[in-house]
């Protein structure tokens, strides 16, 4: 009989990498695609799923302000195939302007914690959406060429109403995120 040694294989936590940011990045914004693209409207109201995905990529990765424009510009060209829009390519603009507010918000030294509670994701999403939203909305005005009281009475409240849904969505998917991004060797 032959004798075989055993290999000994050893397991180390994950480390990551130096662009560990990226592969997080691209599976979330992957994922808001999917879900951007089959989820219907609910009264003209849809949530944002991209800017959701990349307000929780950003929070777990923290990118610079160079890497969160190329988040937003990845999810902006992402956005235009999956678009219900009349416009759009309208979404590189407002999905880089949504990238930026975000990765400014979270790499700011403004505290957004509650006891142990972090309500940053909230805050991103929340304010992300509503500079992407307007950004987004104003590009469709004025390409269009329609008029204010469209702008004004038709698009600003779905602005807010996609903001409200988004500041919900992001602040929830947050938690189980970070917990599997931690358990993977993320930050």
């Amino acid at each position: 009989m032959e004798h075989k040694q055993q290999e000994m294989v050893r397991f180390e936590k994950a480390q990551g990498g130096q662009f560990r940011w990226v592969a997080v990045t691209a599976l979330l914004l992957a994922i808001g695609a999917i879900l951007h693209l089959v989820t219907p409207n609910v009264g003209g109201v849809t949530p944002n799923w991209t800017i959701a995905m990349y307000c929780i990529a950003i929070n777990l990765t923290r990118p610079s302000l160079g890497q969160a424009a190329g988040i937003g510009l990845v999810a902006g060209a992402v956005n235009i195939p999956t678009s219900k829009s009349a416009f759009p390519y309208g979404n590189l603009a407002s999905e880089l302007v949504g990238a930026l507010i975000c990765a400014a918000i979270v790499n700011s030294a403004v505290n957004f914690t509650v006891g142990r509670f972090n309500f940053r994701p909230a805050v991103c999403a929340l304010i992300s959406t509503l500079g992407s939203g307007f950004t987004f909305i104003t590009i469709l005005k004025l390409v269009l060429s329609l008029p204010m009281t469209v702008y004004l009475y038709a698009m600003v409240p779905v602005v807010l109403a996609v903001a409200a849904v988004n500041t919900i969505i992001t602040q929830l998917l947050y938690f189980p995120a970070q917990k599997l991004f931690a358990a993977k060797g993320g930050q």
